[in-house]
């Protein structure tokens, strides 16, 4: 344990080390408006294992500030950075962590030529490289109205910017920020303010610290270099921040040869709020470049890099994966780079799933299972933890039909679409989401309810009943799990070409009437023509967008607008239907009497 100063030119730099000589030397750069002191929860549990270094960056904390305001450009602080690593004795090389704006000055060091070979590997926190900022924003704004979407969000986030580059504006903002800087930490990060963060000095930091931005950030296109490292990269991308998207901080892929990407369900100051996880991955990365093998999930950090496969490393699991809805989305899934979990109570038709997704190149495994028992659920979700880890993406998709009226709805088959459509649900969620939350990296649920959840309708009330439910359970687990950073979704599907009509128990009528129904209801699907593929896509989009509630189909969403704007119209269009569907009933029933009557007629008569 040493505490002392390093000069860099006019400059002196506070300079703290832990950790036992030998060792790796991890150097930690923090950002704006911090000090050193916002890595002490993540330098305690390093210094076990590595030596660590942190400092103050020049114009923080104990560290002096240069005598110009704007002394502050990339060259500088790389010059600092060098000064350190010379007065710590740093003869191999290190490995180098940032945050925020020390990301920044990371990007710098390790892609140009001033340190080449004196850095064996960057961790990047909350702070991409200057040099692909741009390109990104290129690149989404041309992609279509969500690129557009989303560099629109990042401009919203960046907004601070121009405040902080401004003169006037920029003091007047630091001082704001220096009073309200504890309360951000509380209320917005969930990282309490304790001695040495907020420091003693943060509004003489937040102060100084606006010369990074005026210094650094007035031209992004002016910056030097394309921001290529020669050394492995970690990203590690806070799934919370609120001044950057994930796309802008993943904005290295495809430009970064040897890049683990890694999503933490934490805000901006994941340091300080979610320390353990963080120094983990840190020295799990340190670990590997110095000789390791590599873990699994730097394996998967390695495959989440891949900007083509956007669920490239991450773990989905699909339940009634063995036919339509399930089948497109564990296809879907799998094609932009998941592993796949197929399960579904018919395992031979999961085992055709899966065959379909490896003889296409995916990864895919299968799984027989009925949703409907808890302990076989129990032993699945167990199942899948111990052999592949915890899920990122969980579908509950399983389901059956049960037509005709609730009167005529026996306790059984009431009890089978409960256990399947609601129950199944539940226990997808509460086992998968379990696992998220304890393993802290965030993750999806995505449920699928149905059209029939807000569209009433006389002829399916078991049906509707359990998905209705299945859309209230969404709504209610997503506000339990947001602080967790699991997103929950409620996909609404309309009329869908899929099975499920042909699979359907229809209760109260006769099973001749009953199969003509059935027949009938499938060629009003396949005329609709709307496939389970368009649903998968949905689904995919519902994931990366975080999006509460899907409908899906155009009846879907006109339910769906109807139910919240009028719901006396659609309770009107409800009956009407119940009446035409009545009399279709009975020009059935009255088809499939007529040929039993022609045959007695033709039977010969006994006197």
């Amino acid at each position: 344990m040493r505490d002392h100063r390093v000069r860099s030119g006019g400059i002196e730099l506070a300079v703290r080390e832990r950790g036992a000589e030998g060792r790796p030397t991890v150097v930690l750069v923090h950002g704006y408006p911090d000090t050193g002191a916002m890595w002490d929860e993540v330098v305690e549990r390093l210094a076990t294992r590595f030596r660590v270094v942190v400092y103050d960056v020049r114009g923080a904390g104990a560290s002096t500030a240069p005598a110009d305001p704007l002394d502050y450009g990339m060259d500088a602080l790389l010059g600092d950075l060098e000064a350190v690593l010379d007065g710590v004795g740093a003869t191999g090389p290190v490995h180098l962590v940032g945050h925020d704006f020390g990301s920044l000055q990371g990007w710098e060091a390790v892609s140009g030529d001033r340190l080449r070979g004196r850095i064996a590997s960057f961790t990047s926190l909350s702070g991409p490289a200057r040099q692909h900022v741009l390109p990104w924003a290129r690149e989404r704004l041309r992609s279509g109205p969500r690129g557009v979407a989303e560099v629109l969000g990042q401009v919203r986030r960046s907004a601070y910017m121009p405040v902080f580059i401004a003169p006037r504006s920029g003091e007047a903002f630091a001082r704001l920020l220096s009073a309200a800087f504890g309360r951000v930490l509380t209320e917005l990060e969930q990282a309490r303010p304790r001695p040495g963060h907020p420091a003693d000095t943060i509004a003489r930091d937040a102060r100084n610290g606006l010369g990074l931005y005026r210094a650094n950030l007035r031209r992004l296109q002016d910056a030097p270099g394309d921001g290529r490292a020669d050394v492995p990269v970690q990203v590690i991308a806070p799934t919370g921040d609120r001044y950057a998207t994930e796309g802008m901080l993943l904005c290295s892929r495809g430009r970064v040869d040897r890049l683990y990407v890694r999503r933490l369900a934490a805000g901006h100051w994941a340091p300080r709020s979610r320390p353990d996880q963080v120094a983990a991955w840190i020295g799990e990365f340190v670990e590997h470049v110095e000789g390791g093998p590599e873990s699994g999930g730097l394996a998967r950090a390695r495959a989440a890099a891949d900007p083509a496969r956007e669920f490239g490393g991450r773990l989905a699991v699909v339940t009634g994966g063995g036919s339509g809805i399930g089948r497109a989305t564990a296809h879907a899934f799998a094609a932009e780079g998941a592993r796949v979990v197929v399960a579904d109570i018919d395992e031979g038709a999961a085992k055709r799933t899966v065959d379909e997704i490896v003889a296409a190149g995916g990864e895919a495994h299968v799984y027989g299972v009925d949703v409907a028992d808890a302990d076989a659920m129990d032993r699945f979700a167990d199942y899948v933890q111990a052999t592949f880890g915890v899920p990122d993406v969980v579908v509950n998709n399983a389901g059956i039909g049960v037509a005709g009226s609730l009167l005529d709805t026996g306790e059984q088959d009431w009890e089978r679409v409960r256990a399947v459509n609601l129950d199944g649900v539940y226990r997808g969620c509460r086992l998968f989401g379990r696992q998220m939350v304890a393993r802290g990296e965030g993750g999806h649920l995505v449920n699928i309810a149905s059209m029939a959840a807000y569209a009433p309708t006389a002829e399916l009330p078991a049906y509707s009943a359990t998905k209705a439910a299945v859309l209230q359970l969404s709504e209610c687990l997503r506000l339990d799990l947001a602080e967790f950073g699991v997103g929950v979704s409620a996909i609404c599907p309309g009329v869908i070409d899929t099975p499920i009509t042909r699979n359907s128990r229809y209760v109260g009528i006769p099973a001749a009437l009953a199969d003509r129904l059935k027949e009938q209801a499938e060629r009003s699907f396949r005329r609709r023509a709307y496939p389970p593929e368009r649903v998968a896509q949905a689904i995919l989009r519902a994931v990366r967008d975080d999006r509460p509630v899907v409908p899906v189909a155009a009846e879907a969403r006109v339910a769906l607008a109807v139910s919240r704007l009028a719901p006396a119209a659609g309770r009107a269009v409800a009956r009407f239907g119940h009446r035409a569907g009545a009399r279709v009933r009975v020009r059935l029933a009255e088809n499939a009497a007529a040929p039993r009557l022609a045959e007695s007629d033709a039977l010969p008569r006994q006197d």
